[in-house]
């Protein structure tokens, strides 16, 4: 790693601290995770920087911190199946993929999916398999799964996924209006239903039904 590598690093990696990401596993995950092979252009001299940044499609890369606290929220273990509802730039999906057995991740546009399968053969990432797909649906082939992450915010947690959340699972996933601040919620699945917990306050793109129209 050359030296301007190494501090881009120690940088994130402070300001993952600060910002309340202590899980050592999940710390582990991002530093092995290089936030710069997912934004290309005008932007990706800012790729280190604890900021969201424009992609693709209209959408969003994550704040690095917010990535941090919504992987840490979902305590991902070595044995999990996880759903990942919104790939974006992909970034999302490459650090749980370090952290669980399997990563299925559904995106609406086939773009973003088709240029972060290629990063994730690029970097040798063979436990995550992506797709085009209306996220709103989750994806039921598959289901159910132990843990199920969402990065973009719906008015209420969405039935479909909370029916393919497994008893004992975990699903984060930012809820509120499109327009003004939302809450990033855990909802935990048990014998007895759900369970939610309010995270912190966060602002993401909509959760939008059906399919992109980008080729």
């Amino acid at each position: 790693m050359s030296d301007a590598a190494a501090e881009n690093t120690m940088r994130l990696l402070f300001a993952l601290r600060t910002g309340g990401v202590r899980d050592k596993r999940v710390l582990e995950a991002m530093e092995a995770i290089d936030r710069g092979r997912f934004i290309t252009g005008l932007f990706s001299a800012r790729a280190y920087d604890d900021t969201p940044l424009p992609i693709a499609c209209g959408q969003t890369i994550s704040q690095p911190t917010v990535v941090g606290l919504m992987t840490q929220a979902l305590q991902v273990t070595p044995r999990d199946k996880v759903l990942e509802v919104g790939t974006g730039s992909g970034y999302q999906a490459a650090i749980l993929s370090k952290l669980a057995r399997r990563v299925y991740t559904v995106d609406r546009h086939a773009r973003l999916v088709r240029e972060a399968g290629q990063i994730f053969d690029a970097l040798g990432l063979a436990n995550i398999t992506a797709m085009t797909a209306d996220g709103s649906h989750g994806l039921p082939e598959q289901a159910p799964f132990d843990r199920i992450i969402v990065t973009a915010a719906a008015e209420d947690p969405p039935g479909p996924l909370l029916a393919q959340l497994k008893i004992g699972g975990i699903m984060v996933v930012p809820v509120g209006q499109a327009e003004a601040v939302q809450t990033l919620i855990r909802v935990r699945r048990d014998e007895r239903g759900f369970d939610y917990d309010e995270i912190l306050p966060v602002r993401f793109v909509p959760l939008l039904e059906g399919l992109g129209r980008d080729g």
